[in-house]
Order: structure tokens, then sequence, then C-alpha cells
């Protein structure tokens, strides 16, 4: 594609803790973007919601202003990528949600999966799935929310009401309502998906009391997803491309190899290695889910977890005070003296992957009274960094199993990358090369590319690939018996808190 040829592409991504729109160029360089923040909402101990309105609205607010001084007309196509899990109901006639969204952080369920663990499920749930019983996933929470609304799986029923994440309500509500649709990226994440079929198991949506009529239709990842409203934009754009935050991340970070690894640090912390065409299956208590399907080709990957990354910065910003803004953490961290011991364990919501333990709430240990912010900053980021070499062992245990070599270097990305202690530290406590990209907001990136690809802007997999490019490598350089024993620290520190 050359710079004389007009087309733009328009990224959306909706996340955990604010929206975004990013138009790109033709070559996939960012051009313009715009950016609102999200409110948190916290009804009870454990549970997390969003206002799906305020969702919406600051969607189309940031589309607006990243398209500004550019004709809609101009805009080859959209690519949404959204926090996923996170699960919205809504009355097909009005488009008005009957109830907040319930974010994917929200451990309401968490007695229904002990219950249904209890019933010995897990396995076959897991076999159908990918996924592990947890409060995480889209269907405990689709079917509180039937079973709390009255009438609502009567409606339901008839089809008066749909069901679906972040990605299909924003594609409902930019095509007037005309589309009701996900991507297997996203429909892999509800537990109610079938991972070898792709489509929607019948006999997990009749566990959940789920009704097929008010689930979206599962497309491609690159594809129609109809247009915009002409009224919206100023145009009517194609939806062409979808995935949810962390798959659209692995496609923006060209992982298109069995065996590339990337892992995003936004709100949480997500890895995800590239394992091929087939389903796979973890051992390690890690999950299985779909990482893209475009037209016949199907990739599969195994995903870590981590609920708590960025917001633990956000935590000592707001809640604490101990910094004004998240970049000052990186200067405070420096200042930090040596303070072996002292673990910050940060399970606000449960610990995810590969514990799964929604009742661990956060801790810091082995405070003394020589440590003090700077300190308790670095155990902050340290907990990151643990919990990242937490999911890598499992996922090298998973990979070996299916003949893969085990990771040589970890792809980042997300917000808390452009921090280069952070950077240098993740290196350091994992053992392994860290590559920072030059584009570090590959979410977005991978919904342009999807949707790119879906206009014909971009050939294939390979001429996106050819575009990925390193800003920085980070070397370890820590020695391996200390790493190993801050290490052993960490995994003390974690079991106190279960």
């Amino acid at each position: 594609m050359t710079d004389t040829e007009a087309p733009y592409i328009l990224a959306i991504d909706q996340g955990t803790t604010s929206t975004r729109a990013i138009l790109f160029d033709a070559n996939a360089r960012p051009m313009a973007s715009h950016s609102i923040e999200l409110r948190q909402i916290y009804p009870a101990n454990g549970w997390v919601e969003h206002d799906a309105n305020e969702i919406w609205l600051a969607t189309l607010a940031c589309c607006r202003a990243a398209l500004k001084g550019v004709p809609a007309v101009d805009v080859a196509a959209i690519g949404i990528t959204n926090q996923r899990e996170t699960t919205v109901i809504w009355d097909r006639r009005t488009g008005a949600p009957l109830h907040n969204a319930i974010v994917w952080q929200d451990r309401r369920t968490a007695d229904r999966c002990r219950a249904l663990k209890a019933e010995k499920l897990e396995p076959k749930i897991a076999a159908k799935t990918g996924l592990l019983l947890d409060p995480y996933f889209s269907g405990t929470k689709m079917e509180w929310l039937l079973d709390r609304l009255p009438g609502s799986r009567r409606q339901a029923e008839a089809g008066d009401i749909a069901l679906g994440t972040i990605d299909a309500w924003l594609i409902f509500k930019l095509t007037g309502g005309r589309v009701h649709a996900t991507d297997v990226t996203n429909a892999s994440r509800t537990m109610l998906l079938n991972l070898k079929t792709l489509d929607w198991d019948t006999e997990l949506l009749r566990l959940f009391g789920v009704p097929r009529k008010a689930l979206p239709e599962v497309r491609d990842c690159a594809g129609d997803f109809g247009s915009t409203d002409e009224a919206l934009l100023g145009a009517a754009i194609p939806i062409l491309g979808v995935a949810g935050d962390q798959q659209a991340a692995a496609f923006g970070q060209a992982c298109f190899n069995l065996g590339d690894v990337k892992s995003t640090y936004g709100t949480g912390c997500f890895a995800l290695v590239n394992t091929g065409p087939k389903v796979p299956t973890s051992r390690n208590r890690l999950l299985a889910t779909s990482s893209y399907r475009i037209g016949k080709g199907t990739a599969y990957a195994i995903e870590g977890s981590i609920f708590i990354a960025g917001a633990v910065v956000q935590w000592l910003r707001d809640a604490i005070g101990l910094i004004r803004t998240s970049e000052e953490i990186e200067a405070l961290a420096r200042t930090a003296k040596e303070a072996d011991g002292l673990y910050f364990v940060p399970a606000f919501t449960g610990l995810g992957a590969p514990y799964w333990d929604p009742d661990a709430r956060g801790a810091i240990v082995g405070l003394t009274r020589d440590m003090g912010g700077a300190e308790i900053a670095r155990s902050a980021l340290d907990a990151v960094c643990f919990q990242t070499r937490d999911l890598l062992e499992a996922m090298a245990k998973d990979m070996k199993r299916s003949g893969l070599r085990p990771p040589r270097a970890l792809k980042v990305d997300g917000g808390m990358v452009r921090n280069d202690w952070f950077c240098q530290r993740l290196a350091d406590l994992t053992g392994l090369p860290v590559d920072r990209p030059q584009v570090t907001e590959t979410t977005a990136l991978g919904a342009a590319y999807l949707a790119g690809l879906a206009a014909g802007l971009f050939k294939d997999t390979k001429d996106i690939a050819a575009r990925w490019a390193l800003d920085r490598r980070f070397m370890p350089q820590m020695k391996s018996t200390r790493r190993n024993s801050l290490y052993e620290g960490w995994k003390t520190a974690v079991a106190r808190v279960r």
C-alpha cells in the first residue's frame, strides 16, 4: 500500500479503564487518536460493573474526535477490539441496556462456579471450551443476569433480549441494531463456545440456561460485521475486523508462528502463545482459546491471565496517593533500596492463572521499619513480573508436552511497557529477553490489521509480519541464583494469601 492511496482504518479499542479510537493510515501508521477514561462501579465486595451506555457514548465520541478533519468516506474499514468476558444484556427493540455490564474482573458468581466444580463438571466444560470454571468468564454472568431480571429468560427465548460481550454491544449500536454478531475470539471466552466446532454448544447453553436466540452470530475475525449507521459518523463505514483485546494484541505483535509469545500489560496481564491449527490442551491450569480465524485458517493459543497488573499502579495512585500519576512509579521504583523479603500480592479480585483462586485477597508481606513508599512501589511492579513468570513456567510445560520449544523471548506491549525500568526488571525476574515493539498500542493495531486485511489493504499475515519493528530488546542481567531465590519468596507470599 502506498502513501498516495486514500483509505484510512479506524480502530476502536474499548478497554477496562478507558475507551480509545485510533485512526491509522493505509500503512497502519497511527495518525490521530482520542481516549476517554471509563468509570468503574463497585456495587459490593468483589463486584465490578460498567455503564454500557457510557461505553457506547464514549466510543462514539472517541470515533468522532479521531475522525476530526477526515471525511468518513475516506475510511475503508473499522476494526473493533475490546475487554473480553464483560457481559451486556439489552432490549433488542429499544437498544437500551437492562443492567450494568458485568466486568470480567467481577467475582459474584464464585459460588456458582464452586457448585459446578462440586458436581464434577469442570473437566467436561474444559474439554469443550478450553476454559476452567471461574467467575472470570461470561457464561455464569449471563446466567446470573437472566436469573435476576424478572421475565428476561422468557424474553430472551423469544428473541426480544440480546446478550453479548462488549464487541457485540458496540456492533449492535454502530449498525443501528441491524447486526448482532461477535467473532470467534470473544465467543471463545464465554464458556459457551465449543472450541472444536467454533459454534455455541447446545449442552452448555442448556447448563447455564442461556437461549441461543439471545446470543450473537459467531463470525470470522476479518469479515463482514455490517456497516455503521450513516448518521453516526457521516457515512456508512464497513466494520470488517473484530477480536478480543488479547488476541488483537497477539495479531498486532505478528504472533503467527508456532511458539510465538506475547504478553500485554494493561489493567491485567495476559500472555498468549500460538499453538497452531489444532485445539490445545493445558495440563498446567492455563486456558485454551481461539487466537484468530480468517477464512479457512484458524489458529489457537494457550493463554495465561493475570487479573491485576497496571491496576496495582492505579491503586497506588488513587487509593493510597503514593504517586500523582502512573508515570511517576518508574522514578520512584528506581530509588528503592534492596528489600529482600518484601512482596506485594495484588489479589484484589482473587488470583488468576495458574492459581484460579477467586477468594484470595491482596497483601503486602515482609514489611520492616526501614521500608517506605519506594520499596512498596518496586514490590508492586515486581509482582507483575513474578506473575508473568508464573504464566511462562506453566506455558513452557504445556509447550514441551505439545512438542514445542519453550519461549525464547517475550514480546511485550501495553501501557506499562513504556516504563524502561519495568521492562528491564521483567527480563531480570523472568530470565527471558524482553522485546518491545515500536508501536506499543498493539491491541488497536491488531484490530486495524484485521479490518485492513478484510478491506484488501494488506495482502496476508506475511505482509503484516513484515511491518513489525523492534524498538528495544531488554536482556536479563540478574544472576539466575538471585532470580530463583526471589521467585521462591514470591511463591511463599502467594501461599500466605490463599
